[in-house]
C-alpha cells in the first residue's frame, strides 16, 4: 500500500437510515471519509455507532440509503472472536491463498509472531486484541473499521494498543474508522471526532493538533470537554 496520504474519498454515505421494528437507530445519516484519515464516531449507548459501522462493513444490508466505499475492507471487533481450536497463525490466515506466510508478516507487525503456534485461550486481552488486528492488516485494507476495539483492556494494555494503531496507521495510511465510548482515546487518535445523536451525525469535531499527542496538553482537554458538551455530559 502506498505511503502517501490519498486525497480522494474512502467512503461516502448518503442518507442511511436502520430500523429494528419501531425503534429508528439511523436516520439519514450523510459521511465521507477522507482516504487517509482516522475518524472516531462517539455517542451514547444506543446512539447506532456500531449499527452504521456494520453498514459500512458490509455487514448488514437492512438498511436504507447508499454506501460506497473505495477500495478493501476489514473490522476489528471488542471481543477479538477468534477460533478456539485453530492456532493464531491460522486465525489470522483464515480465508487466505497463501495465508500462513501472510499471516506470520502481520503477526510481526503487530509484535506477536512468537505467539503464532499458540492457542487463543492462551493469550492475554493484549495479545488477542493484536491478534485481531493481524487478522484484519492481513487483507491489506483500504479501510479498517474498529469497534471499540480497546474497551475491555485494561489502562496500560489500552495504552500500548493506541501506539500500536498510530504506528500501523503512519506506516500504511489506510482509512480508519474508530467507534469508541472514550472520548478522550477519541481526541488522541483520531484527526475528526463525529458525535452521533438521534440517529444522525450531529457534530463533525476537527482534530488539528500534531502528533504524538499528550492527554495533558491544554487543547486535547478543551477538546475532551467540547465534545462532553456536544453528547450532553458536563465537566
Amino acid at each position: 500500500m502506498a505511503s502517501d496520504v490519498r486525497t480522494h474519498l474512502t467512503v461516502t454515505a448518503r442518507g442511511v437510515g436502520r430500523s429494528f421494528g419501531t425503534d429508528e437507530v439511523l436516520r439519514d445519516v450523510d459521511l465521507e471519509l477522507r482516504a487517509g484519515e482516522i475518524v472516531a464516531l462517539v455517542g451514547r449507548s444506543g446512539s447506532g455507532k456500531s449499527t452504521l459501522l456494520r453498514a459500512l462493513a458490509g455487514l448488514d444490508d437492512g438498511h436504507t440509503g447508499t454506501v460506497e466505499v473505495h477500495g478493501t475492507r476489514a473490522v476489528a471487533f471488542q471481543e477479538p472472536r477468534l477460533l478456539p481450536w485453530k492456532t493464531v497463525r491460522d486465525n489470522v490466515a483464515l480465508g487466505l491463498r497463501d495465508g500462513r506466510t501472510r499471516a506470520v508478516r502481520a503477526l510481526t507487525e503487530v509484535g506477536l509472531d512468537h505467539r503464532a503456534d499458540a492457542w487463543p485461550l492462551t493469550l492475554s486481552g493484549g495479545e488477542a486484541q493484536r491478534a485481531s488486528l493481524a487478522r484484519a492488516l492481513v487483507r491489506n485494507p483500504d479501510l479498517l473499521l474498529l469497534d471499540e476495539p480497546f474497551g475491555a483492556l485494561d489502562a496500560l494494555t489500552r495504552l500500548s494498543a493506541h501506539e500500536l494503531l498510530a504506528r500501523l496507521w503512519r506506516e500504511h495510511r489506510f482509512t480508519v474508522l474508530l467507534v469508541t465510548h472514550d472520548v478522550e482515546e477519541a481526541v488522541l487518535l483520531a484527526d475528526r471526532v463525529l458525535v452521533l445523536d438521534g440517529g444522525r451525525i450531529a457534530h463533525d469535531v476537527p482534530v488539528p493538533l500534531d502528533r504524538p499527542r499528550r492527554r495533558s496538553d491544554t487543547a486535547i482537554v478543551a477538546l475532551r470537554e467540547t465534545i462532553l458538551d456536544h453528547l450532553g455530559v458536563k465537566t
